[in-house]
């Protein structure tokens, strides 16, 4: 699989073969660095399900003034997401400031007269198990392993309210054979993807410059736009997308990890 990119610029389709689409440009320049995000690029997550996350976390409810429903209090929470411009999937990458959800959840339970039994970190972790489990998607551990082979150092920058420990945990038992040089959750440090200064930080951490890392997410405002905008090359991965996308002329794009390690082994 001969694989090459010709450049922001390119007027290549991503969805031609490889060899057809990058044939005729540069070779890519190996990364000293990858970074992924997390939802639908490493952990296929399930399909968000929030009244059964909140009964999860009911069940250590020790004070229930009103009798609230897990259907009741869920719907409070999607009508304080719309107040805050987070609702709608499609704009949501215009709200690039992260609420943390002990914020929200403290506001929540609180407004609703629930008092509960368990701190928020593992409020984080109940709720997120039982509405959202995950799965690392196929062939990443294989992926990471070869790269940790080539010495192409890993981290990941997820849009996330969830807490950062509770992200760590997540990928942890999802890909317990993999060790990345950090894992950052917007949840800790105010600004969401795209906004370029998440990009900027995820750098700094890592002491290189944006032309020395790759990222790698299935959003195409927030993953793709948001790390080119920052001087990074994007890779759009689609292998566990679940939701409708337009494909964009001049983007790397692949479908499975077998592809990104195909396009690596022709770089420069």
């Amino acid at each position: 699989m001969e694989c090459y990119f010709k450049g922001r610029d390119s007027k290549a389709r991503p969805d031609k073969s490889c060899k057809e689409a990058f044939s005729a440009g540069i070779p890519l320049r190996m990364p000293k660095m990858i970074l992924f995000d997390y939802g639908q690029t490493l952990i296929n997550q399930a399909k968000f399900n929030g009244v059964r996350g909140t009964q999860a976390v009911l069940r250590y409810a020790t004070r229930n003034k009103y009798n609230r429903t897990a259907s009741q209090i869920q719907a409070e929470a999607e009508a304080i997401n719309r107040e805050l411009g987070r609702a709608d999937h499609s704009t949501r990458h215009q709200f690039q400031v992260e609420v943390p959800n002990h914020m929200f959840t403290s506001y929540l339970y609180a407004s609703q007269g629930i008092e509960l039994s368990i701190d928020a970190d593992t409020v984080d972790r109940v709720f997120w198990d039982a509405a959202s489990p995950g799965e690392a998607t196929k062939g990443i551990g294989e992926f990471l392993q070869y790269l940790a082979g080539k010495g192409i150092r890993t981290g990941v920058v997820s849009n996330l309210a969830f807490s950062g420990k509770a992200l760590r945990e997540r990928i942890q038992s999802c890909i317990p054979d993999h060790s990345f040089e950090y894992i950052l959750a917007t949840s800790e440090y105010l600004y969401r993807k795209p906004n370029r200064r998440i990009f900027e930080l995820a750098l700094e951490m890592a002491d290189l410059s944006s032309e020395e890392v790759w990222y790698v997410g299935d959003d195409y405002e927030c993953d793709i736009a948001g790390a080119s905008n920052a001087g990074i090359f994007p890779v759009w991965y689609l292998g566990a997308i679940d939701m409708e996308y337009e494909l964009r002329e001049g983007i790397l794009t692949i479908m499975n990890w077998g592809e990104l390690k195909g396009v690596l082994e022709k770089a420069g």
